[in-house]
Order: C-alpha cells, then sequence, then structure tokens
C-alpha cells in the first residue's frame, strides 16, 4: 500500500504533522534530560549517548500506538510522516559535517591511503564476517543480499535489479535494509562505543570505519566514539567520519556493483558445500516481504522548508540543555547550515538528481570552509557555536517515531537473517578500522 504524505496548511494534515513535531519536541527533552548513561561489559564500556534514548523512545511510543489514547497515539500514517520528515532533518547533519570537513580538508590529505583504502574494509568485512555466519546458520541465497553491503537503498536497488526483488538474493537485502532501519543505529553506537572504550584503536581510524554509508549510522558511531575524546580529538572524529561517509556514498554504488557483489557470489559458491547446512522444517520466508511499506516522500518545497526550520529549532533546544550553549547566538550558524542545505537540495534538482542531494549538500558546505572561500574563517566560527552531536538527536528522534512500521514486515524474516544482518553491520565497520588503523602507522 502506497502512502502519499503531502503537507497541507490546515485541516487534518497539517494537524497531523503539527502532533508529530510536539511529540518529537517532548522526546528530544526526555533524552538529552536523560543524558550519557555508561555502564561495563566485561573489559569494555557502554555508552548510551541522548541520541540512542531519542531512537528508542520514538520506538516505544509508536509500538504502544494501539495502547494509548488516539490524542497520544502515533499511528501507522504519522510514522510514515515521520519517515518523511528524516531525510530533511538528515540533511541538515550532513551540512554540518561537510562544514568540518572543508576546514579540516589539509588534515585529510596528510591521512593519505588510510582514508582511502579503509573503503575496501567496509564492503569486504560484511562478507568475511557476515557469509560464514550466515551459511552456518542454514542459510542460502539470501545471505549474498544480506552480506555484500550494509544493504542501503542503493543496495536495494542493485539487487532488485540484478535478481529482482521476490528472489532470495532480494529477501537477503531486504533483511539487512529493515535490521539497519530498525536497530542500525543502536547497534553500531553500542559496538562502536564498546571497541573505542578498549583502547586498542586510534580514533581516527575508528572515525573513519564509522564511513558506512549511512547517515543515521554513521552518526550514531561517530557519535559514540566522539564522546569518549577530548573536543579537539571529538571534532576531528566527526570530520574523518564525515569524508569517509561521503566516499562511501559516492562511489559506494560502483564498488557493490563490480567488487562486493560478484566476490559474495563467489565466496557463497565455494563456502556453501564446504560449510553449509540444510534448516529442517525451517519456516519458508514470505516474498511479500519483498514488498517495503515505504513512504512515498511528498512534503512538498514549503513541508521540506518546514522540516528544517523545525529539525534545526530542535537541534538549537537539544545543544542548549545538553551543552548551555546560547540559541540566539547559535541562530546565525544554524542558518548558514540551513543555507549550505538549500543550495544542494538546488543542484540536485538542476542536475537531474543523477547526483545524490547528500553528495551536493556536503560539497556546498565543504566549499564554504575550505581554503577557496574567502569568508571560510567566519563561516567556520559561526557554525562552530552549533554541536555536531546537537544535530544528530533530532534526526534519530525522528527514525524512532518511524520505526513501528516495518516491524510486522520485520519479524516475518526470522531471527537468523537478522543475526546475519548484525554481523555484516559489525564487519564493515571493523574491516575498515583495522584497514585504516593499518595504514595509519
Amino acid at each position: 500500500m502506497e502512502h502519499r504524505i503531502a503537507l497541507a496548511t490546515g485541516g487534518n494534515e497539517g494537524f497531523r504533522y503539527a502532533k508529530l513535531y510536539f511529540f518529537a519536541a517532548i522526546l528530544l527533552l526526555i533524552a538529552e534530560l536523560i543524558g550519557s548513561v555508561s555502564f561495563n561489559v566485561g573489559p569494555g564500556k557502554v555508552v548510551l549517548l541522548p541520541m540512542i534514548w531519542a531512537l528508542l523512545l520514538g520506538a516505544a511510543w509508536g509500538l504502544a500506538k494501539d495502547r494509548l489514547p488516539s490524542f497520544l497515539s502515533v499511528d501507522t500514517r504519522m510514522q510514515f510522516s515521520a519517515a518523511a520528515i528524516l531525510q530533511p532533518a538528515l540533511l541538515l547533519f550532513v551540512a554540518k559535517l561537510g562544514l568540518l570537513v572543508g576546514s579540516s580538508l589539509p588534515r585529510l590529505a596528510e591521512s593519505g591511503w588510510a582514508l582511502m583504502l579503509q573503503e575496501f574494509g567496509h564492503f569486504v568485512g560484511t562478507i568475511l564476517i557476515g557469509l560464514p555466519l550466515a551459511l552456518l546458520l542454514g542459510i542460502k541465497r539470501e545471505a549474498i543480499g544480506a552480506t555484500f553491503s550494509v544493504g542501503r537503498e542503493p543496495s536495494l536497488a542493485i539487487i532488485g535489479e540484478k535478481y529482482g526483488m521476490d528472489s532470495p538474493e532480494g529477501r537477503g537485502v531486504l533483511a539487512e535494509y529493515l535490521t539497519g532501519t530498525v536497530f542500525g543505529a543502536v547497534f553500531i553506537a553500542i559496538l562502536a562505543g564498546f571497541v573505542t572504550s578498549l583502547g586498542i584503536f586510534d580514533p581516527l581510524a575508528l572515525a573513519m570505519g564509522s564511513g558506512v554509508g549511512s547517515g543515521s549510522m554513521m552518526a550514531a558511531a561517530a557519535g559514540a566514539i566522539a564522546a569518549q575524546q577530548s573536543p579537539e580529538v571529538a571534532k576531528e572524529v566527526m570530520t574523518f567520519a564525515a569524508a569517509s561517509n561521503l566516499i562511501t556514498t559516492t562511489i559506494g554504488t560502483y564498488f557493490t556493483l563490480f567488487i562486493s557483489l560478484p566476490l559474495a557470489v563467489w565466496a557463497y559458491r565455494v563456502l556453501e558445500p564446504v560449510i553449509g547446512r540444510t534448516r529442517a522444517n525451517a519456516p519458508r520466508e514470505e516474498a511479500k516481504v519483498a514488498k517495503v511499506a515505504q513512504a512515498d516522500e511528498r512534503l512538498g518545497a514549503v513541508g521540506t522548508a518546514f522540516a528544517w526550520v523545525v529539525s534545526g529549532a530542535l537541534a538549537l533546544m537539544a545543544d542548549w540543555i545538553a551543552r548551555g550553549s546560547q540559541p540566539l547566538e547559535s541562530l546565525p550558524g544554524m542558518a548558514i547550515v540551513i543555507g549550505a542545505v538549500v543550495v544542494g537540495v538546488l543542484l540536485n534538482r538542476a542536475t537531474g538528481r543523477k547526483i545524490p542531494a547528500v553528495c551536493w549538500v556536503s560539497l556546498v558546505a565543504m566549499a564554504l570552509t575550505s581554503p577557496i572561500c574567502p569568508w571560510a574563517a567566519q563561516v567556520d566560527t559561526l557554525t562552530g557555536k552549533i554541536n555536531f552531536l546537537a544535530l544528530i538527536t533530532p534526526m534519530l528522534t525522528f527514525a524512532g517515531l518511524s520505526i513501528a512500521k516495518d516491524i510486522p514486515a520485520f519479524r516475518r524474516l526470522g531471527w537468523r537473517i537478522v543475526l546475519v544482518s548484525f554481523a555484516a553491520n559489525a564487519g564493515t565497520f571493523l574491516g575498515a578500522t583495522l584497514i585504516a588503523q593499518f595504514f595509519r602507522h
């Protein structure tokens, strides 16, 4: 069933969006007031940041829709509305990262091969860890779709075109997609925070490992790493994570198509006769699951602009609660962030959407603080008043409010392939981190 979302200036549509933004503000306030909570697990430490609380609370609110009075319920339609708002909120964070990258281009250049070659770890790591586990659990060709990448939108398109979404490979990539959507940010944040606490890897190597090609997962992982660093190192962590994510987003599609997918197919043919097993009486995955109910984003120009403004306001509120910043002093910087997003989106449309808006926004923001811009120092000073972590919390708040709609399809895929998806996500992070660590020394 298609859900078409259109933001109206009045009536039920406007009321639904106003209600959704109000709920998001409440969740963000609660999450920031809870603050960071850490606990030890063996030799390492798990850190739950406000952004994770926001995601978990939003998901819980959506799942409780049938148990709450109608005026407090986040029904399915509102969950699709939250999914539509998520992309504009994500672009604000992308712009902030681009601003950090632009001012650090000389520092990035010094990283040399580490930043370039870690890309191999992102995609090969999913196969090395995820595929053997899938075969040991009795999963067949679904393992190819679930482990050749982290399974975001480009991966769905690649598998859909080559095999069809009703194929085993299609169901596998769908499982990876849904796992990342529902649990990806929480899982990668906990994993990244735990690995960071061990003190084995350089923080910048960990930052490069965070650029998995998903904005929300990158934000969650890099945020967990940055939270355990000094302010100066934390800024570098976000910068390198953003640069890595930009590389993954731009050339990652070609890498998955021409390298990691053929590698996954070859590895399956070699390993399946050796370690694969047949699961007796295993429930057959439903092909209907392949048809994911997704929001057809129709916020429109006014609705998108409103989403940018509200997300920016929520970020300023988060920064004020968490770090005591002055929202009025941060307003000019937020205006620059939103301006970079607007220009990037316009360029995306002017070029026929052939280059993703995420890439355009990153490039525009990078240019504003790079050495080629005569006002780079002023822009860096103004936008530097906004902490990057503050922009993650609103984004994950909307992600949390949108999660519950995916749970029914997610359940039908079974726990085995979900476990494989977690292993693939761990593989992409650890694989890239290991390569970056090796070439940094």
